[in-house]
């Protein structure tokens, strides 16, 4: 935890000290703040010295003198002090939008597992909570903690320079409070820390539930999920309220420690009051320096707490940051060059867990412009190959060639720049359709994206919308059906014209008669380019150069659709035969996958 602490609070300095010039003139404003904010009680306590003096007409102008240094002082304190806000205005926020933007920038580079093993909502709330916790320990550290601190150090060196045994008593006493107030906030940090961690959970679970609304009310499992959401809610209230009562505890011990320190400094100040010792400018020059060690002390108590709050949530987002990414570039990765579209897996070895293994020795050579199609039972391995080769996951053993680059010693960016892929479930952005299209070639123009669209029969519907191609699709694509958003897809691929195509159930969500038009828009796109197919009805795949049957990670038949037909007691001759046969074969089908 400690560790984690320290990595945050580097973290926050490392993007603060990228403007050195605000951070010098926060620093010199607030000692120049706090500065004038002492000296000002000791010209009120002379000019109350002077009023207690008698003899009004003599000392009437040495107290106007007085009132118009007490004038300056404050329009000088002021001027300043919104000096040092417009500054901050400015600083504060071009951090914060640094910090955000470094924890997207790291977040989106973690591998698929990553994020098949986070909430979404746990994900989003830890950078927002880093963003914010930079602001409030910012806000802290610079009008608060810091300038108590400082105010409370003139204080005590004020009071030991004018008053040196008074001056003992308070320094002793704050050391004292401060100690025991670091003490304490370190003590309460663990129940922070816990209390942020079932915040996050609670965010996580909500956005689950969210987005699963749909199997709720399919289900009709209101009670089951209010009971989940309820016992998350129960935990987070409990560790809640046990922070909140050590936060009052607290508290209540330095109001105590508080009122102990006044009565025996203001019973001392009475003493040297009725020896004469001082006058009684200084008695109210003791009283509101005690009121603003009290206020500040206070404070600082409270800032302390506040900021190893804000560190709990923080260090959630700073353990990601130093969480490695699993999937990197070598130090001297090239860019992939691509000129045929070779594809060799060279004894691949990969499992998602080290107790499994999908692929072992897997071997694999797909010719330039070759088409080949991936079938076999699912969990055999298929949807594992492709990726592979996109460099999703990292191979465990063995290499993948493309044209003789080994891919793990290629850019990620070079290597997918290279691949196109028409998913089996497309997932969207919350954008216009012009913008989701025109993400496969950012530079597309609109006559590209319209020309693509229309050879994978999407323009036909996108036309339909009243607002054509800048219908906003909803999140993930959710206002499209399946079919539609699968011809978006295809249009992205048509528009990429990567010379590695790679198509996942590319039709399955089709209805016949666009699968006729999408398999004649597909067969012009995969001329020239070398293309991967991953299809579970046989039928969309009769026409390619080579089918390979997948099965435990292994090849087990290759060849031609007829040759495979001719393979007696064949896995391909079977699968053929049951979806040949239709419905009356479904029950064998459940054997085969």
């Amino acid at each position: 935890m400690r560790n984690l602490t320290q990595q945050t609070l580097k973290t926050f300095w490392h993007f603060s000290k990228k403007y050195p010039w605000q951070v010098a003139f926060l620093i010199f404003g607030v000692i120049g703040l706090t500065g004038l904010s002492i000296y000002i009680p000791l010209v009120y306590r002379d000019l109350i010295n002077v009023l207690a003096s008698g003899a009004p007409r003599e000392h009437f102008s040495a107290a106007v003198d007085l009132i118009v240094l007490i004038l300056v002082l404050n329009i000088s304190r002021i001027a300043l002090w919104r000096t040092a806000n417009f500054v901050n205005n400015n600083f504060q926020p071009a951090v914060m939008r640094d910090l955000i933007n470094a924890c997207y920038r790291y977040l989106n580079k973690h591998s698929t597992s990553f994020f098949s093993s986070n909430f979404v909502g746990s994900l989003v709330t830890k950078v927002k909570r880093y963003e914010r916790a930079y602001e409030q320990i910012s806000d802290q550290i610079v009008h608060d903690l810091g300038r108590s601190l400082l105010e409370i150090g003139m204080v005590l060196a004020v009071l030991l320079w004018q008053y040196p045994r008074l001056g003992l008593v308070a320094l002793a006493w704050c050391v004292i409070f401060l100690v025991t107030s670091y003490a304490y906030s370190r003590f309460k940090l663990p129940y922070d820390v816990q209390k942020a961690k079932s915040d996050t959970l609670s965010t996580a679970q909500l956005a689950d539930s969210i987005t699963n609304n749909g199997n709720i009310k399919l289900f009709s499992n209101w009670r089951l999920e209010n009971d989940r959401f309820g016992n998350v809610t129960q935990q987070q209230f409990l560790l809640r309220r046990k922070s909140w009562n050590l936060g009052t505890v607290g508290d209540l011990a330095q109001g105590s420690l508080m009122l102990i320190l006044e009565f025996y400094v203001m019973y001392l100040a009475l003493t040297l009051w009725r020896a004469d010792a001082i006058g009684v400018g200084d008695v109210a020059l003791l009283q509101a320096y005690l009121v603003r060690i009290f206020d500040k002390l206070w404070g600082t108590g409270r800032n302390i707490r506040n900021i190893y709050e804000a560190l709990a949530d923080a260090n959630e987002m700073t353990e990601m940051l130093l969480t490695p990414h699993e999937v990197q570039d070598a130090a001297d990765a090239a860019t992939l060059r691509v000129q045929k579209g070779q594809i060799v897996f060279d004894e691949v070895a990969f499992g998602y867990h080290k107790e499994t293994s999908i692929l072992k020795d897997f071997n694999l050579a797909i010719a330039p412009g070759e088409r080949i199609a991936l079938i076999g039972p699912s969990g055999g391995g298929k949807s594992t190959i492709i990726k592979l080769l996109f460099r999703f996951y990292d191979v465990t053993g063995g290499s993948i060639y493309i044209d003789g680059q080994d891919i793990a010693r290629v850019t990620q960016d070079s290597l997918r720049d290279a691949l196109s892929l028409v998913p089996q479930e497309p997932i969207l952005f919350h954008r216009t359709l012009m913008e989701n299209i025109r993400y496969a070639k950012p530079h597309a123009t609109d006559e590209e994206i319209i020309r693509a669209s229309s050879l994978a029969h999407a323009h036909e519907f996108i036309s339909e919308f009243p607002g054509g191609y800048n219908t906003l699709v909803g999140e993930r694509g959710i206002k499209l059906s399946g079919g539609e958003r699968q011809r978006v897809a295809i249009a992205r691929a048509i528009l990429k014209d990567a010379p590695i195509l790679v198509l996942d159930e590319a039709t399955s969500s089709l209805d016949s008669e666009s699968e006729l038009f999408i398999q004649d828009a597909l067969k012009n796109l995969m001329q020239n380019h070398t293309t991967i197919v991953i299809a579970h009805r046989l039928s969309t795949i009769m026409q390619m150069d080579r089918i390979i049957v997948i099965d435990d990670g292994g090849i087990i038949e290759e060849g031609k659709h007829e040759e495979l037909l001719h393979l007696e007691e064949g896995v391909y001759q079977k699968l053929w035969g049951i979806q040949a046969g239709g419905f009356v074969s479904a029950a064998n089908a459940a054997d085969m996958y």
